[in-house]
């Protein structure tokens, strides 16, 4: 995969490096602590991020002035330069709309853009991003940093890595010799002792503590619970800005997602889910297993209704569910599993066009019924001139149509990571969403805890049902039911 690297130039006369890599959903990067598009995308503690994302969407990111292929001798290096430099790339691009991503330093940057272009960011990526960045409180922390940032401006540049094998270390304490090198590497390359002195500096002055609250886009904030660099407690505090924010735990140490740690695969499926950016193929490959929403069907009183009706015409209305049930699966990308008698079960790739699906099933159900009991229910007479049975339409008299002409359905979700074996689903997650579909009352949607959180920001409301007990489930689940008719 190549990286197409191209030049803007902000309203101060900086040039500014940034590049387009992958085709799909556009996400835009802002920058973050000393970028090389050059270096980075074949860096071993970068790359195979940067290029993961170009997977399945068209990714852009830049070189933060001072730093990389942009201008390196430059007068502005404050947080407002930070902002105004994201907004020239982003209208470089010609992106009417994007998602945003903001890692670690580049977080307060992409939520100032994100406040004061609301129309611009439909979703709000944050990793390992905070607030308001750790300042000194005392005159003896002022001395250590006024120390610190000596030693920075005159060691960072020297051939010996020493001084910088400390910020790799403060960064990703657990990636290999390789990746540590390559870190250092990259940090000299990217910026000169005198730029990295005043970035750090610039640091200490963002606070968006009180912007945060303003931002509107969904958000998805990412953190790790041992982090280094960035305590977890400053993760937590920029989710409880933003709201609506859906906060993401990741265990680990490491500040930074190295290749080949188990997070990694966490972390691109909540990406894929948060955008709605189908990952897989509709078929399901021989004892695979990756995070979809199971959907369940379940037509009211399927027994009773043949018995009442008669085994011809309960298949009739069986066809019917049938058909509007598939109609929607198509139109929201869901697959049908399996029949199950009285229902179907389905799968997505994602929570929030399960949702989609599953709400627009019960307005198709509730449209099909209303224009039923407005119609008269037809009836046989003779035929004078053959003797034959009529069948009186409309527009004939009749009498209403019977009540059990209508169908109503319940509609469980929940979402996991389900074992795929020949074209079927299996394990807890099946299990669980056929329990909550049991649960939901006739024209209910009913989900899991776990659906309601992937689904955050997506505009859905629901209703908090409590903790349920369900049978073969030792804990009690809690569910919530989707206000779809609101």
């Amino acid at each position: 995969m190549e990286q197409d690297i191209r030049f803007c130039t902000a309203a101060d006369g900086v040039r500014l490096a940034y590049a387009t890599s992958g085709e799909g959903y556009p996400i835009v990067k802002s920058a973050n602590w000393l970028n090389h598009l050059e270096f980075d995308w074949q860096s071993p503690p970068f790359g195979h991020f940067l290029r993961g994302l170009s997977e399945h969407s068209t990714l852009i990111r830049y070189d933060e002035r001072g730093t990389g292929l942009s201008d390196r001798d430059v007068d502005d290096m404050s947080f407002e330069s930070w902002v105004s430099d994201l907004e020239t790339v982003v209208d470089a691009t010609g992106l009417e709309r994007f998602a945003l991503l903001g890692i670690s330093q580049g977080g307060p940057v992409a939520v100032a853009y994100a406040v004061r272009h609301p129309e611009r960011v439909s979703h709000l990526l944050l990793y390992g991003s905070y607030p308001k960045f750790r300042t000194p409180r005392t005159e003896e922390q002022a001395e250590e940093l006024e120390a610190f940032l000596l030693l920075m401006g005159r060691s960072w540049g020297r051939n010996n890595p020493a001084f910088r094998q400390m910020f790799t270390t403060y960064f990703v304490p657990g990636a290999s010799a390789e990746q540590m090198r390559a870190f250092n590497y990259m940090q000299r390359e990217s910026a000169s002792p005198a730029n990295a002195v005043r970035i750090y500096r610039t640091f200490t002055t963002m606070d968006v503590r009180e912007i945060a609250p303003m931002v509107r886009a969904p958000t998805l904030i990412f953190h790790r619970r041992r982090d280094g660099a960035v305590p977890f407690r400053l993760g937590r505090e920029l989710a409880s800005l933003i709201p609506g924010a859906r906060f993401v735990p990741l265990e680990g140490e490491n500040h930074l997602i190295l290749e080949g740690e188990p997070e990694r695969e966490v972390l691109m499926r909540e990406i894929w889910n948060f955008l709605g950016i189908e990952t897989q193929g509709a078929a399901l490959g021989e004892h695979s297993s990756s995070l979809v929403t199971i959907l369940f069907t379940d037509m009211e009183g399927s027994t009773s209704l043949t018995q009442s009706l008669g085994d011809a015409r309960a298949q009739e209305l069986l066809r019917d569910h049938n058909a509007i049930v598939r109609d929607s699966l198509k139109a929201h990308g869901g697959t049908e599993i399996k029949h199950t008698g009285d229902g179907i079960m389905a799968s997505f790739p994602s929570a929030s066009r399960a949702i989609e699906c599953a709400i627009a099933i019960q307005g198709a159900f509730t449209e099909r019924n209303a224009a039923l009991s407005a119609r008269p229910e037809p009836v046989e007479g003779r035929g004078a001139a053959h003797g034959s049975t009529l069948r009186l339409d409309s527009g004939q008299a009749g009498s209403p149509r019977a009540p059990s002409d209508a169908i109503r359905v319940r509609i469980g979700l929940n979402a996991g990571e389900p074992v795929a074996e020949d074209e079927d689903l299996f394990g807890t997650a099946v299990q669980l969403a056929a329990r909550v579909c049991a649960k939901a009352e006739p024209g209910e949607i009913l989900t899991s805890n776990v659906v309601r959180e992937l689904a955050a920001g997506k505009g859905f409301l629901f209703s908090d049902r409590g903790d349920e007990a369900l049978r073969g489930f030792e804990d009690p689940v809690r569910l919530y039911e989707v206000r779809w008719a609101d």
